[in-house]
């Protein structure tokens, strides 16, 4: 574990399950300091009372709303007087091709994974341009870098995302502002449980619990610990980590 990771103050979004249960915990090992939000309370609840040794606080946070996000970078600027990094990881993975019509799917889809992550930007940016450094790491996809049937709205949210960070690397480099993308392929979480094709999403989730098909969350842990660890004279812009045996 890095030293660099040390009394960082990190905030995580969707941190409630999945990648960023997992990266909430392996930084805590590592000495981070912890401000995390997700929709369920109860969820960001239980995990920050299973790490009793880690300064760590939580708050409701839905992505969409860009008060709540403010709120979360507030929260954690009141408790610990600055923010290093923002973690922006919650997402939803709606899939069906574009024949289906699922408009409320789309703009779920849209309103999450793109607004969500331009919240957390916009909630962290002031504070990171007057302290002169920052870092901020969206978790993007493999999708966000090839598009495949049955997810062309999914795939278009990830390449936007992609884009997104890849402008804001060029505008802040000057302010000594870091972003950096992590894209995963197929993980074991709780994505899955967004589709709309449960047959479907059931496939997807067994497949993702065979090693070597499937990540596990920790893996995915681990390259943003690894990201945040490097000196602040190294940027990692892109992190693109799959099972070994993915076709895509």
């Amino acid at each position: 574990m890095s030293t660099e990771l040390a009394n960082k103050v990190v905030i995580i979004t969707g941190a409630s399950s999945g990648i960023g249960e997992a990266t909430t915990r392996l930084l805590a090992e590592g000495g981070a300091k912890l401000v995390i939000g997700a929709r369920r309370e109860e969820k960001l609840k239980a995990l920050a009372d299973s790490l009793p040794n880690a300064e760590i606080y939580y708050q409701a946070t839905d992505v969409t709303d860009q008060k709540q996000v403010e709120s979360l970078a507030q929260l954690a600027l009141d408790k610990f007087g600055r923010i290093d990094v923002i973690y922006n990881n919650a997402g939803i993975m709606p899939t069906a091709n574009l024949s289906e019509l699922h408009h409320s799917e789309w703009k779920e889809m849209l309103d999450i994974n793109i607004m969500g992550v331009l919240n957390g930007i916009a909630a962290v940016l002031p504070t990171m341009k007057a302290q002169k450094s920052g870092h901020i790491i969206t978790t993007d996809s493999v999708a966000g870098h090839v598009v495949y049937p049955g997810s062309a709205v999914y795939c278009g949210t990830k390449f936007a995302v992609r884009a997104i960070m890849e402008g804001l690397r060029q505008e802040e480099r000057e302010s000594n502002i870091r972003s950096t993308i992590v894209s995963p392929g197929l993980v074991d979480t709780e994505l899955y449980t967004t589709i709309s094709d449960k047959e479907f999403g059931s496939q997807l989730r067994d497949a993702a619990k065979i090693p070597g098909v499937g990540l596990k969350p920790e893996d995915i842990a681990n390259a943003v610990a690894y990201a945040i660890g490097v000196p602040d004279t190294v940027a990692v812009s892109e992190i693109l980590i799959r099972p070994t045996n993915q076709v895509v």
